[in-house]
């Protein structure tokens, strides 16, 4: 077996202008690389690279970490310290399930209660996801498409939403960027927001859920056969690794 590479920890974003404390900053950095896999599965996340590119002491680093073992981002492994976790299809399936029964029951209520301003604000995000493919700029469409997701869910009046969301739906998350690089798959993903958008702004509450159930619709059987392609990803290889350890 190869041996798992370690993370390069000069990919972790800086946390000096972030807010929060010193753990909360170390763990958000933390958790946004390997979100958006500049921490690859599987590769071993020790501790003193990343002490010494964001300039803290191990402490707020280890709690992090144990943060991130909470959330299932990063496996500790007994005798050989932290990776990143693999990919797991029975919790991305769950996650996807979770999602979507939020998603549709989001669209659903922003359809019906939808203001002029709220119609505006979607209407420059879906004009952002346009540019953004033109620059071919796939991170920043991701985080545009995070956020229009994330906008609907405000636009309910429900301030927990979003984040039992992102809770439920973490891995999902995480995997969906293994996605975005597929030839097409951003044009494809453009054309699926702009369909809910449409019905959200014709008020029509079934066409809108309809359009989201095909637009999350098209995850799982994208990644069984991403699963198919790179198992190296997935935690059937984490599983076999473990066992010759």
């Amino acid at each position: 077996m190869n041996k798992p590479q370690d993370i390069d920890a000069a990919l972790l974003p800086v946390i000096s202008s972030t807010e929060g404390s010193l753990t909360q900053r170390v763990h958000q950095s933390l958790k946004q690389a390997i979100l958006a896999l500049d921490f690859p599965p599987g590769a071993n996340l020790r501790k003193a690279p990343v002490c010494e590119r964001l300039g803290v002491s191990r402490a707020p680093v280890a709690d992090a970490i144990a943060r991130l073992a909470s959330e299932g981002l990063v496996d500790v492994v007994p005798q050989s310290g932290t990776r990143v976790s693999y990919f797991s299809m029975d919790e991305i399936r769950e996650g996807v399930f979770l999602r979507e029964a939020l998603e549709l029951a989001t669209v659903a209520k922003v359809a019906r209660d939808l203001t002029e301003d709220q119609r505006k604000r979607l209407s420059r995000n879906m004009r952002l996801q346009e540019l953004l493919i033109e620059d071919e700029d796939i991170p920043g469409f991701y985080q545009a498409d995070e956020e229009f997701h994330s906008m609907l869910m405000d636009f309910t009046g429900f301030h927990r939403l979003a984040d039992v969301a992102q809770t439920v739906s973490l891995q999902v998350s995480r995997a969906r960027m293994l996605l975005l690089p597929t030839p097409g798959r951003v044009v494809e993903t453009l054309a699926e927001h702009r369909a809910i958008f449409d019905a959200i702004a014709n008020r029509d509450e079934r066409a809108a859920q309809d359009a989201m159930h095909i637009h999350l619709g098209q995850l799982m059987p994208r990644l069984e056969e991403l699963e198919r392609q790179k198992p190296h990803l997935f935690n059937l290889t984490q599983k076999s690794n473990c066992e010759t350890e």
